[in-house]
């Protein structure tokens, strides 16, 4: 098993001992990053990883990978999970967590799970991402909820035009535009005024980010669309961000296009529970008085 864990929450601390512990009991091996390492007590039987070490190598062998943070940590152990394609199996320790598949107080029953390999492996799209510069492809990416393109001064408002399929959408100045998956609908496209995506709903998303125009609104477009953002000339540049973890400039005139990704990060489920119920609960959304469907 490998372990990821944002070991500066002294809670993460705990929990990654308290997992490593119960998968040693049950004789199954462990596989750290050498920089979190340091922060646990952990046994002499856990296997260190160098930190610069490449994701696919990092995980060869491991048959799950287990994730103890919140959603940046939850990312990071995206990261490695297409890599290798090993699934990840989230543990949430901070305040949202929509990739997360278990919360702090499940860590004994993650366990278990994990030692009965009683979980279920499911598929979740991703986008890829490049950048052009004067036609050359300057920049190579991926994102599993969202690549956005921001504006990169404050004071200055970025000037893009939008386009869907080869075709122009619209052209207006705002703060950046995120174009997402179903998986990034929950995250910064939300936050930016985008529909929630159910997961099984294979789609592209493309939110303007505090927009100046009569158009702007949020589209949904089909999974095999391509999505383009174009910096238009007469504006400073800006920065693509992909899952807020990577990023690169975007001087003016540079055109960010974005696809549906080749390769998938798998997600380890241990519930059946509804994504509508995953909404309610990660948002605390209000639904007394409901009564259900008649019988």
């Amino acid at each position: 098993m490998f372990l990821i864990a944002h070991t500066g929450r002294p809670a993460a601390v705990r929990s990654a001992e308290l997992v490593v512990q119960g998968l040693l009991r049950n004789g199954i091996g462990a596989r750290v990053l050498a920089q979190e390492a340091a922060d646990l007590t952990l046994p002499p039987s856990v296997r260190t990883v160098a930190d610069g070490e490449i994701c696919e190598k990092a995980v060869e062998g491991c048959e799950l990978i287990v994730v103890l943070g919140g959603d940046g940590t939850l990312l990071r152990g995206a990261e490695f999970a297409r890599a290798s394609g090993v699934p990840m199996l989230g543990v949430n320790l901070g305040r949202v967590g929509f990739l997360a598949e278990a919360e702090r107080d499940d860590l004994d029953k993650v366990v278990r799970r994990v030692v009965a390999r009683s979980y279920e492996v499911e598929e979740r799209m991703t986008l890829d991402v490049l950048v052009r510069n004067d036609g050359d492809v300057v920049h190579r990416d991926w994102a599993l909820n969202e690549a956005s393109v921001e504006k990169a001064a404050r004071e200055r408002m970025l000037e893009v035009v939008a386009e869907v399929d080869g075709r122009p959408v619209s052209r207006f100045g705002c703060d950046g535009v995120v174009c997402a998956t179903p998986t990034g609908s929950t995250a910064y496209a939300f936050s930016a005024g985008g529909p929630v995506v159910w997961p099984e709903v294979e789609a592209l998303l493309l939110v303007p980010i505090s927009a100046h125009a009569l158009f702007a609104k949020p589209l949904v477009t089909t999974p095999d669309s391509v999505l383009a953002v174009e910096v238009q000339p007469q504006t400073q540049g800006g920065v693509l961000w992909c899952d807020g973890r990577r990023t690169a400039e975007l001087p003016a005139g540079a055109r960010v296009e974005v696809r549906r990704g080749a390769v998938p990060v798998r997600l380890a489920r241990l519930h059946h529970a509804s994504f509508t119920d995953r909404l309610v609960a990660k948002f605390a959304l209000p639904v007394a008085g409901w009564r259900g469907a008649p019988h």
